[in-house]
């Protein structure tokens, strides 16, 4: 049974309020720091639910329509090796919003968590400096944001609406907004993809799904939702077209984590982690330009700021990217930015039960390689099976239901799919090496073989430091708590 959507596209239509004499920043500002205040750019943040690279007409997908997108791609800087901090959407969206590694944020660390107050948030910070802030839809979250003491939503006032949003905002005030979606998020609408005209047999299936009309029928739903969220960007643009403010709003688009299919949301294999980005903004940044610096969507937190003249706080453990949006260079601009970490701690329903716990990892990702470490090799990687059954869960909870998750695993003994469920569910080792340069859909571990020996110690070395360097607990001590923090399904 499909659930309604709850949500429509922003309207095109919106009043703007005029107000009489001074906004209340002129109010607080001497004439020219309210001059220079006027001419900060604005910050539409737009973030879809479980949107994969590289599924948008920008990288090459022929199938999946997404203008707005491609738009953005076209007129500002489009990002190869972007990518969250972990593919997991409370994780990913505390990372987002702190600047930080979601492993420094105790319970923020877990899905259906919560963030405590002294983790400062970019969008609170912004509206001490002078921005109007909210958001729309999913932003933060899942969880329960006050659980800690927290007394505002970490991405601000919740709005009706983009328009709502723009009208309420005083005269000339710059603004931060975070435009959410429950696109492309389960569940789907099964045929929505293929009743909208979506060609099946045109998609390019990801290599670790199995090629068979079921699966790409579900990828069609998923390419369909895509398709609407990209529609709820273009209304937003179209409302700042027409009040003359898109040319100097930084807007983003991005997502938070993989397509929800086995072995790609909640994993850290690209699949999992590898997000689309685009970023526009006229006024500065030059356009046309494709970069393969890696970013990681922690860096975003500290770009805002940093565009907004706002002081970055030293706890954030993301780079300002700023440099390289105003860069007129393509391909690799920074030198330094020549890798990305990536993790995941405890995700979906049967890590509730006991001892069951999560299923900790940590990965770094360069140009060559990728290497992952799995601190608890003797758990199963999507959810836990054993105790599932026994307490009457779904097996393989950390994994999202859908048909192509139960075609997998009623497959798991047919010789042609057998090796589908092994990469999705079966248990894995304690280190895993993919040569990106053969194997760039890593399907084949090659840690341990002779012939790679150097590559595997030296990233496990680098890796490791920049855990120390960043408390992560698990390297440091105290990482079992992210087993025993409170699921917070309700939210007060």
């Amino acid at each position: 049974m499909t659930l309604p959507r709850r949500f429509a596209a922003a309207s095109l239509f919106w009043s703007l309020a005029i107000a009489a004499g001074l906004s209340l920043l002129a109010r607080s500002l001497p004439a020219a720091e309210n001059a220079a205040a006027q001419t900060r750019p604005n910050i539409l943040f737009c973030m879809a639910d479980d949107w994969s690279w590289p599924h948008a007409g920008a990288y090459g997908d022929t199938v999946v329509k997404t203008p707005v997108f491609d738009r953005l791609a076209r007129e500002g800087v489009l990002f190869e090796n972007a990518f969250v901090t972990a593919p997991s959407c409370t994780p990913c969206r505390n990372a987002v919003l702190t600047g930080q590694w979601h492993w420094r944020l105790e319970e923020g660390g877990n899905l259906w968590s919560t963030l405590h107050p002294k983790f400062p948030v970019y969008p609170l910070l912004l509206q001490e400096a002078g921005y109007f802030v909210g958001h729309w839809r999913k932003a933060w979250g899942p969880g329960d944001w006050r659980a800690l003491g927290r007394k505002e939503d970490p991405a601000g006032p919740t709005f009706k609406d983009f328009p709502t949003f723009l009208k309420a905002r005083p005269k000339d005030q710059p603004f931060c907004f975070w435009l959410g979606s429950s696109d492309p998020h389960r569940p789907y609408e099964w045929q929505s993809g293929v009743k909208s005209g979506i060609d099946i047999s045109g998609i390019q299936l990801p290599a670790d799904l199995p090629d068979d009309e079921l699966v790409r029928t579900d990828v069609a739903d998923y390419y369909f939702e895509v398709q609407r969220f990209d529609r709820d960007v273009a209304a937003a643009l179209r409302l700042l077209a027409d009040a003359s403010e898109l040319d100097n709003t930084i807007v983003v688009m991005s997502g938070d984590n993989g397509m929800p299919f086995p072995r790609h949301k909640c994993q850290l294999y690209d699949s999992g982690t590898h997000a689309p980005l685009a970023v526009r903004w006229p006024a500065e940044v030059p356009g046309g330009r494709r970069v393969t610096d890696f970013i990681s969507l922690s860096d975003l937190a500290p770009t805002f700021l940093e565009a907004a003249g706002a002081a970055i706080p030293e706890q954030m453990t993301g780079r300002s990217f700023l440099n390289v949006l105003t860069s007129a260079k393509s391909g690799r601009v920074d030198p330094a930015r020549d890798h990305v970490l990536t993790g995941r701690e405890r995700h979906g329903q049967s890590q509730e039960k006991p001892n069951s716990g999560g299923y900790p990892m940590r990965a770094i990702r360069t140009d060559d390689f990728l290497y992952i470490r799995n601190f608890a090799p003797d758990r199963w990687p999507g959810g836990c099976p054993d105790v599932e059954k026994a307490f009457g869960g779904n097996a393989y909870g950390d994994c999202d239901g859908s048909p192509t998750k139960t075609f997998v695993l009623e497959h798991r003994d047919d010789p042609r799919f057998r090796r589908f469920y092994e990469l999705a569910f079966a248990k894995r080792p304690g280190e895993e090496l993919y040569d990106l340069r053969k194997d760039p859909d890593q399907l084949s571990n090659v840690a341990g073989q002779p012939e790679f020996k150097d590559a595997q110690q030296q990233l496990a070395k680098r890796l490791l430091d920049q855990l120390k360097a960043t408390q992560d607990p698990r390297v440091v001590g105290g990482g079992e708590a992210f087993d025993t923090y409170p699921y917070r399904r309700k939210v007060r």
